[in-house]
């Protein structure tokens, strides 16, 4: 994997920034993707939810790319977007973006992931989403 410096996409906000911290990673300092995949789970239920108007369920990792390693102290970037809806489901698309905060400040592209969610109602039950 060679790393290809990029930058964070112009004009758009992260639905989440965090850094990972030394117990999300192993005894070499690389953040276990265990992590990283509860973390984009959490970014891309943030549009879901806001879409489906109250509680989602995630249903399906559709895919999910590792392209690079992720380090403690790397300051990530989550992009999510909203690609597909259905009646009760919702597909979004999540980026990762890792800044290297070494010598130099660098951005690389981390993580990239399709899931889909269900909107629920209060028995946990799929519901049909509202108008969009």
């Amino acid at each position: 994997m060679e790393a290809t410096t990029t930058s964070l996409p112009e004009g758009r906000m992260p639905v989440l920034r965090v850094m990972p911290m030394p117990a999300d990673a192993n005894v070499h300092g690389d953040v276990f993707g265990g992590w990283i995949m509860s973390q984009v789970d959490i970014a891309g239920s943030l549009p879901a939810v806001r879409r489906a108007n109250g509680r989602v369920a995630t249903v399906a990792v559709n895919s999910f790319v590792f392209k690079q390693p992720v380090f403690v102290g790397d300051l990530l970037s989550f992009y999510a977007d909203v690609v597909k809806v259905g009646r009760t489901s919702i597909t979004v698309f999540v980026e990762v973006y890792a800044q290297r905060n070494r010598l130099v400040d660098e951005v690389v592209k981390v993580t990239e992931a399709t899931l889909t969610y269900v909107a629920t109602d209060e028995d946990r039950q799929p519901r049909p989403l509202p108008p969009g």
